[in-house]
This record gives structure tokens, sequence and C-alpha cells, in this order.
């Protein structure tokens, strides 16, 4: 009965964020703040799915300047939880064919979303180095997902090199964010207990070189991994309690 209570009126938030969110990228295309607005829509939902969102960010204001999020990916409920930390002025990379999701691809685009052809490796490669412009240009910052695909609960995947790329080409700091496990969220249950969301300090890239791209990704994989392991061991104490 909870789930299909939980399914049903998450059917509806959706459909409502999916019309107004719609209409409201409409009025201001591509604006810079749409997906930040967007996220905060979807982060509404987490309560009702059972779901307590901590989020932690560091003293310093990163989201001032321009720079690189770096999140992990677990699952689909990350459209609920991590959306609770997208600052203004983000957005986030995509592959290609989310354009094609009805709805959801054409309000991500619509919102100002960057969508990148995964399987064309030079395609990409453009879409990265236009993204690194976008940043500089426009003083955006880029919300991405550098393992590619979700880890569904297998911890820190390793990561792909076109976010650190793109970094030191921006020439602007990394700032890890990380979800603590979801993987014991279930529609049918009533309580699904903590998720932590930390914005750790920035990592700067600024004097990197090219050549430095596979040492930035692995220092700050074990940054990320080293993290995560204390958020879930911290969530499951707050959830024990």
């Amino acid at each position: 009965m909870l789930l299909i209570l939980r399914s049903l009126i998450l059917a509806v938030m959706l459909l409502l964020a999916f019309v107004f969110g719609g209409l409201f990228c409409l009025m201001r295309p591509r604006h810079r703040d749409n997906v930040h607005m967007l996220a905060k829509i979807f982060s509404y939902a987490a309560p009702v799915l059972g779901i307590k969102v901590i989020v932690r960010k560091p003293e310093a204001k990163v989201q001032e300047e321009p720079c690189i999020y770096l999140a992990n990916h677990q699952n689909n409920f990350d459209m609920f939880t991590h959306t609770a930390a997208v600052p203004k002025g983000t957005v986030s990379l995509g592959k290609k064919s989310l354009a094609w999701v009805p709805f959801f691809g054409q309000i991500y685009w619509l919102s100002g979303n960057i969508l990148i052809d995964r399987k064309n490796r030079n395609r990409a490669f453009e879409t990265m180095a236009q993204t690194a412009k976008k940043i500089k240009d426009k003083c955006l910052s880029v919300w991405i997902f550098p393992e590619g695909t979700r880890s569904r609960g297998k911890g820190l995947l390793p990561f792909k090199s076109g976010a650190f790329h793109t970094a030191i080409e921006a020439g602007v700091a990394m700032v890890p964010v990380l979800a603590s496990n979801q993987g014991h969220i279930k529609l049918n249950r009533w309580n699904n207990g903590v998720v932590i969301i930390e914005m750790m300090d920035p990592i700067e890239t600024k004097g990197l070189a090219k050549n430095q791209v596979k040492e930035l990704s692995s220092r700050i994989h074990t940054i990320m991994s080293a993290r995560l392991t204390q958020l879930n061991q911290e969530a499951t104490a707050l959830m024990a309690k």
C-alpha cells in the first residue's frame, strides 16, 4: 500500500515539476540559475520518500567562484538527494541520450545543462573543450558524475578523465560532493533513514599541466573514497538511533 501511495504522490510531484519547471524555463531558456531552481524542486521529494537529507558545505563559499563539482553517482535517488546541494550558477553534464527521454530530456536541455556524446570520442572532447570555455566566459560551475555510470552501492567506481581535463583547461577548482550510501532506500519502507550530502573543500588545479590529469584524478578518488567510507558509517549510526 505504501509503495502504491508513494508512487502516486511522486508521479504527481514530478508531473507538476515538469509542467511548471518547463514553463519557467521557456520564459528564460538556458538561464544560469534554471538548474538550481529545478534541483530544489526535485529535492522536496526526499521527505515524501522517507529520506532525511543532511547537507553540509565548507565554510568557504566555493559557489561564488566557478568550479567543477565532482559527485558520486549511485542510483535514481540521486535526483532527490544530491539536488539539495546544487548551488546557483551551476549546470550539469549528462549523456546525449537524455535528450530523448520524454519531458525530462527536453527540460534537461532547456534548463541549460550540457549534453555529451560519450560514444563519439572526438565529439566528447569537443564538448569538454566547449565546457571549459563556458566556465571561463560565463562564470558557470559544472556538476559532473566522474564515474560515468551508477555505482549501485559498489563504492566509488573508477573516474573518467574528462572532468579533470576540463578543470585544468579552465583553471578552476574541483569540489568533491559525496552522498552517503543510498542502497537501503525502498519505496515500500516508511523510514528510509538518513543520507548525508557533503560538499568538501575545493581542490585547486591552477598551474597543473595536462599530463598531470591521471595523478589529479587518482588523488581526488582516494580522498573521496576515504571520506565516503566515513560518511557511510556516520549515516548508519544516525539511522540506528
